[in-house]
């Protein structure tokens, strides 16, 4: 019942921030993209998407009860990756939300989840697009997630708390989501000085200024939300051995 309500809360959230304002491109919008890059960032996606559909059956053949666990964390990526901010020409800044699912499920799984989000704000509320979905699929839901989860994971054999474990993990995938855009947006239009190099370093100073404020509050907020979870959803957790019964701890064995 509190996982139900979670879910109604965020997508409630969600549109009630973006029925009222103007509809700015989510990540690289429709048609921005030379139509060869559009091509090689799909292809480049395809594999991950193919991965995470085969793990997400087989969760859920495994544990039904996880649907409701991995609709929280579909929601929560769908309503941060709302909040946007307008950024570079063709772009615009946001927080990602991928960071929480990467950890509980791991990241092919929240490469689909990230995915078919993408494509229902391309196609319902003119976020994106879909010649640039895979593109925006790479660098949202393939790179920040695999990140994330990596992160996770090395900051806690090194012995951190969960806390700083979640929040670094949820922070720097979502700077690498717009490293990857910057690079993304620099091999499609390098600079006539300097090339592609030049082209990225301006793209990735402008994300700067306000990404890096918005990585840090998805960080804190991802956080509050996964102990929220924890302390809510034990059951469900364990499923996934992100607790480990026997020590009372974290489990460093997460499933991708």
């Amino acid at each position: 019942m509190i996982l139900k309500k979670c879910i109604t809360t965020f997508f409630i959230l969600g549109l009630f921030i973006l029925i009222p304002k103007p509809a700015f491109a989510m990540h690289i919008m429709e048609g921005f993209l030379p139509l060869k890059w559009a091509l090689i960032w799909t292809i480049i996606s395809l594999p991950f998407l193919i991965f995470g559909i085969v793990s997400i059956s087989r969760k859920l053949s495994q544990n039904p009860q996880l649907k409701l666990l991995l609709g929280v964390s579909g929601a929560f990526a769908f309503v941060l990756s709302a909040l946007k901010i307008p950024s570079v020409t063709g772009s615009s800044s946001h927080p990602t939300g991928v960071g929480l699912g990467a950890v509980l499920f791991g990241p092919y799984v929240m490469s689909v989840l990230g995915c078919i989000i993408l494509l229902f704000q391309a196609l319902l509320l003119a976020h994106g697009g879909i010649t640039t979905l895979g593109a925006n699929t790479f660098s949202m839901a393939i790179v920040g997630p695999f990140v994330a989860y990596y992160t996770y994971k090395f900051i806690k054999k090194m012995g951190f708390s969960n806390g700083v474990s979640i929040f670094c993990a949820a922070f720097l995938g979502d700077l690498m989501t717009y490293l990857t855009t910057s690079l993304q947006l620099a091999l499609a239009f390098p600079a006539e000085v300097g090339g592609v190099v030049a082209s990225a370093g301006k793209f990735l100073g402008i994300f700067a200024f306000t990404q890096i404020p918005l990585a840090i509050s998805e960080g804190l907020l991802t956080v509050v939300v996964y102990n929220f979870l924890a302390t809510y959803s034990k059951s469900e957790l364990s499923l996934l051995n992100i607790f480990n019964e026997t020590k009372g701890g974290l489990s460093n064995d997460l499933n991708t």
